[in-house]
């Protein structure tokens, strides 16, 4: 009866390391990205339910004579609070838009947008994991802890982009009350967009939204006859003086994230743009302080 158990576990094991090798590339530079800005052996520390000591704090108003720790107050002249640390993990579920939009580069030497965002995300998880949280991915894993969850996680992201021209946020497998963060270009119908927030709003869940763009779609570097074509081929645009465009491509692009924005706030959600062609650290420590500001 106990050889069951193992034969699973070591069956576990060789279709893990496999499963491993055949992912280096993403996995590697994941974890390379994240050692950049790893902040601590604690992770993601905070007040809360636990057993654990972390600090004094002064004591403020509304709080009970219970939760004074007398024996530090009487080292001083002002009372104090002692806080233990909060131990129950957190689920966060990561959406990366899979729509053909995301594989646009402007440059041969620049990788896709959609490399970008699977990155972003899998680097994520690795500071998240390493943290204590569970971590998955919308309709592609559920959230869950431990080094394995890694690997499912970077197998699911390996896959290339869908046939949608634009995809909608999904919100499958997210958890009441945990954490969200939706990776995309946000190109598409702002109504899709609005109505993933919605759900996830709907459950409580908080988080942030990272927009991906190439350099190209931020500054619009086009002049004279160009031909404009989306990613799947479903649109298509030649104008001879392409110069003419940018300025009211640049207002609408504008336009768009002041609606992103304000779509973000109007759920307690945090925005921010990021381009391909920058440097992801900035990009990562943002959506790791943004997650930690939404608790």
């Amino acid at each position: 009866m106990s050889a069951a158990p193992d034969l699973q576990s070591t069956d576990l094991r060789t279709r893990a390391e496999a499963l491993g090798q055949s992912l280096p590339p993403l996995l590697a530079e994941a974890e390379m990205l994240a050692s950049t800005v790893m902040l601590g052996e604690h992770g993601r520390r905070r007040a809360g339910m636990g057993d654990e000591f972390w600090q004094y704090r002064p004591a403020h108003a509304g709080d009970s004579a219970r939760m004074v720790d007398w024996r530090r107050s009487a080292r001083s002249d002002a009372h104090y609070v002692r806080e233990r640390e909060w131990q129950a993990a957190q689920s966060v579920t990561i959406w990366v838009d899979q729509g053909r939009s995301m594989g646009f580069s402007g440059a041969k030497t620049r990788a896709p947008k959609s490399d970008r965002a699977k990155l972003l995300a899998l680097a994520l998880a690795v500071l998240l994991l390493r943290g204590g949280e569970r971590v998955g991915l919308a309709g592609l894993a559920h959230p869950r802890a431990g080094k394995a969850q890694l690997l499912r996680l970077a197998a699911r992201l390996a896959g290339d982009t869908g046939g949608e021209e634009y995809a909608a946020p999904e919100t499958e497998g997210m958890v009441s009350h945990g954490r969200g963060v939706f990776l995309s270009d946000f190109l598409g119908d702002l109504a899709g967009i609005e109505a993933g927030l919605a759900r996830a709003a709907d459950r409580g869940v908080k988080g942030c939204l990272i927009q991906v763009l190439d350099p190209a779609e931020e500054e619009f570097p086009f002049d004279g006859r160009t031909i404009f074509e989306s990613m799947g081929g479903g649109m298509r645009h030649e104008t001879q003086q392409a110069g003419d465009l940018r300025t009211r491509y640049l207002a609408r692009l504008a336009e768009r994230k002041d609606r992103l924005a304000g779509l973000a706030r109007s759920v307690g959600w945090h925005f921010t743009t990021h381009h391909s062609g920058s440097p992801a650290q900035s990009a990562l420590l943002w959506a790791y302080r943004a997650l930690e500001g939404g608790r």
